[in-house]
């Protein structure tokens, strides 16, 4: 497989509908975060808001157009990008208390970056060394 890249063409092979479909699923899952956060509180809710709400739509409709190989791939690469989220969530945690919201942001920031960019170069250096 190979590693990922910037198609902006691609962006005139998708139909309104599909921007629909995304659409309702982004503001269904926040609905339904909503829900959980009125019935169990925010600490709750706050862990659904993690879950990529358009990964669903979007994984089908990658299927449709590129096929089942490429949709597993975007689902790895989801998976890549929420360990990237736990580690952002996880500097928050650590972080947060007594140094400024900016600087807690920043390093939150920077870690999620280090970790997705350094899992990116494992899982693509390692596939073309095999």
């Amino acid at each position: 497989m190979n590693a990922p890249e910037l198609a902006p063409q691609q962006l005139r092979n998708t139909k309104a509908w599909e921007y629909a479909v995304r659409f309702f699923f982004g503001g269904a899952i926040a609905l339904g975060t909503g829900l959980i956060g009125k019935q169990w509180g925010p600490f709750v809710a706050g862990l659904f808001l993690a879950f990529p709400a358009i990964l669903p739509a979007s994984i089908t409709l990658v299927k449709q157009h590129d096929g089942r190989r490429q949709a597993l791939e975007d689902a790895r690469g989801a998976r890549l990008g929420s360990i990237g989220l736990a580690a952002f969530a996880a500097t928050v945690v650590v972080a947060a208390g007594g140094l400024s919201p900016w600087i807690v942001l920043a390093a939150a920031a920077a870690m999620w970056a280090l970790v997705d960019v350094g899992l990116w170069f494992l899982r693509y250096s390692a596939e073309e060394t095999v």
